[in-house]
């Protein structure tokens, strides 16, 4: 990913489950994308016909782009996808469609980029975070790239910042990783939770979260290293709080831990989802706080840092992740332009 993709025609992609949370999170980051074009959305047959205005509940905190209001809707048909000379496909399908499909469609040839869970636990899809572990693009070729298509997926939200965060700690040998989160309603989904179960309250249960997590977080960093978290849904509408304490082979003092976070990796400028600065230390002793969520350019996909605090071998910090953003669409984005850095000349 050394070179910026640049191409004169826009390439058109299509999303599965657009009219989702998600999927509307895809077409905001999508509507004015320097060289990807939404022009295909997919959803349930009822949504058929239907613009994207009217299918979709806007729930995202900006407007509807004008761009992608007018777009129709169709319903999910593989037959029609194969036919349309789509080859680059984002999808927010559930898990269990996601399993069934996703395959069929790399088995075709198409390009799929995932924000479920369905594939990333097989063992030549690469659970892909640009910053954290780009070299893992480079699994698509298992899965038999450039002759076949792939997938490639993001991973779970909760994950995601904990990787970014953690990841230039690395070379200082990560022993033992302990994280408690502190989850969005939003990262149940739309409708998910009723409102009279999670006002003004905390659920510390949230399905296959903790799970996800170890796998994952091991399988990004490449570590078989212990990973205990605890995971907790709370009353806030967007971004994932989780406070991590990881046990270091060597360790560093504060202000050089902080130094490996405020790095801006040369080869991200091909990447124009990603800021230069992918993690942020904020050095006041409230934050990060949930309200934040939003903040960065482009919105949402800085993961931010605080409260780090160092005692002996063991080190402490809280991070916040925009679970829907970075976490989710915004990461497969992200996914997309490093897979056009590295291997666009072949389309």
């Amino acid at each position: 990913m050394d070179r910026i993709f640049s191409r004169t025609k826009p390439i058109e992609v299509a999303i599965l489950g657009a009219t989702g949370v998600v999927g509307q999170t895809f077409l905001s980051f999508l509507a004015h994308h320097p060289f990807l074009k939404p022009t295909l959305l997919m959803a349930s047959a009822k949504r058929e016909g239907q613009s994207f205005k009217e299918a979709s509940n806007w729930i995202l905190p900006m407007e509807m782009p004008d761009v992608i209001s007018q777009l129709t809707v169709h319903a999910l048909d593989l037959q029609k996808l194969k036919q349309s000379g789509i080859r680059i496909v984002f999808s927010a399908l559930p898990t269990a469609v996601a399993s069934e499909i996703e395959p069929q469609l790399a088995d075709a040839g198409l390009y799929v980029f995932s924000n479920a869970s369905a594939m990333r636990y097989q063992s030549n899809v690469p659970i892909l975070i640009p910053d954290v572990n780009p070299e893992h693009l480079h699994w698509i070729k298992k899965q038999g790239f450039p002759d076949k298509g792939f997938i490639i997926t993001n991973a779970n939200c909760s994950t995601t910042g904990l990787a970014s965060a953690l990841a230039p700690f690395k070379p200082l040998g990560i022993e033992e990783i302990f994280v408690c989160t502190y989850q969005s309603v939003s990262g149940a989904g739309f409708p998910g939770l009723s409102h009279l179960k999670i006002a003004g309250n905390a659920i510390p249960y949230i399905a296959k979260e903790e799970e996800k997590m170890i796998i994952e977080t091991q399988k990004i960093l490449e570590i078989d290293t212990m990973v205990q978290p605890t995971c907790v849904r709370i009353d806030t509408l967007w971004g994932h709080l989780e406070a991590v304490t990881v046990k270091l082979k060597k360790t560093l003092d504060h202000g050089e831990l902080i130094s490996l976070w405020d790095r801006e990796p040369p080869y991200l400028s091909a990447i124009p989802s990603i800021p230069k600065r992918p993690v942020v230390y904020c050095h006041a002793a409230d934050e990060p706080q949930p309200f934040m969520s939003w903040w960065g350019t482009p919105p949402g996909m800085t993961v931010f840092t605080g409260r780090l605090r160092v005692r002996e071998n063991r080190v402490s910090f809280l991070l916040l992740c925009n679970n829907i953003a970075k976490g989710a669409a915004g990461g497969s984005v992200a996914n997309a332009e490093a897979f056009l850095s590295t291997y666009g000349d072949l389309l």
